[in-house]
């Protein structure tokens, strides 16, 4: 008999123990969960609701002195109604372009997809009182066009997000496939040279079908162009018959020149002897001097 009460006390503790470990424990796996994690994949659930969000970096010593009260914060915030988040920066490239991520820690009080920057002091109970106290409205909020959601944002997550990628590909050629720095440096660049190109081409392909010019699209601009194009040809061909044309006449009033001269090259008639090295002009000087001598000599006889 006594041997059965003490089996069944034994149980008892067990069964006493059992439930107390796991009491103990659902607090605990409860705190666990109270610091959510937001990264690119679910960003969006914070416009819905009340949230606080931390951004931050391992290798921060200021965010590592904020670690152990933001946790504590979080534990209250269930109790509060607000959502308790944190983004690490060097994980998510991408929400740190999105937000504009200038210094770190950086903190945001996110209320219904409206977002303010918090700049009070950095301890648990200036925590609850921002938000149990509302004195977020007292803070300007962050301007719609440079929201998280707006377009310009969205660009700049993507900017990030591809610096980020160019950096892991600079890292990977030159420590796993061992590329010099310069040599890195050199296939961004050509990168760089070629996809500007292909975009320049693109962009312009695109303006031209969109936009296309008014003389190309005109019904009448190839009946034009024809038309122009034969009435240069045909002034061509007459500046070129009125120079083959004035050749001619120079040629004609050289051979003229070179017969009139032999025949009135010297006083008797006979050719100038070219041995002299008389020049055209001096020649034709002289022949008009003779003639008028003989002119005179007639008139004289008569």
């Amino acid at each position: 008999m006594f041997s059965s009460t003490r089996r069944t006390k034994h149980r008892s503790w067990i069964c006493s123990l059992f439930l107390v470990l796991c009491l103990t424990s659902l607090p605990v796996s409860a705190k666990r969960d109270s610091l959510r994690e937001v990264t690119d994949g679910n960003w969006e659930d914070i416009l819905t609701g009340e949230w606080m969000i931390e951004f931050y970096a391992p290798w921060c010593p200021a965010c590592q002195q904020l670690q152990p009260v933001w946790k504590e914060f979080a534990d209250w915030g269930e109790d509060m109604g607000v959502n308790v988040a944190k983004v690490d920066v060097t994980d998510q490239p991408g929400l740190s372009g999105r937000f504009i991520i200038t210094s770190l820690p950086t903190i945001y009080h996110c209320k219904d997809g409206v977002f303010r920057k918090y700049q009070g002091a950095r301890t648990k109970d200036d925590f609850l009182s921002f938000v149990d106290e509302q004195k977020w409205k007292a803070v300007e909020p962050v301007s719609s066009w440079l929201g998280p959601s707006s377009f310009l944002m969205n660009s700049m997550s993507a900017l990030f997000k591809l610096s980020m990628f160019i950096r892991r590909c600079h890292n990977y050629m030159t420590e796993q496939l061992g590329i010099p720095v310069w040599g890195s440096y050199v296939i961004f660049g050509l990168a760089t040279l070629f996809s500007g190109l292909a975009l320049g081409l693109l962009l312009v392909f695109i303006a031209d079908f969109v936009f296309p010019s008014r003389r190309f699209s005109s019904p009448d601009y190839y009946q034009k162009k024809q038309s122009m194009q034969q009435a240069r040809l045909l002034q061509r061909q007459e500046d070129e018959h009125e120079a083959d044309g004035e050749e001619d006449d120079d040629e004609e009033e050289e051979e003229q020149d070179d017969v009139w001269r032999r025949r009135r090259g010297s006083p008797e008639g006979r050719p100038e002897p070219k041995a002299q090295g008389f020049s055209d002009e001096a020649l034709r000087k002289r022949v008009v001097g003779n003639r008028e001598e003989e002119e005179e000599e007639e008139e004289e006889d008569t």
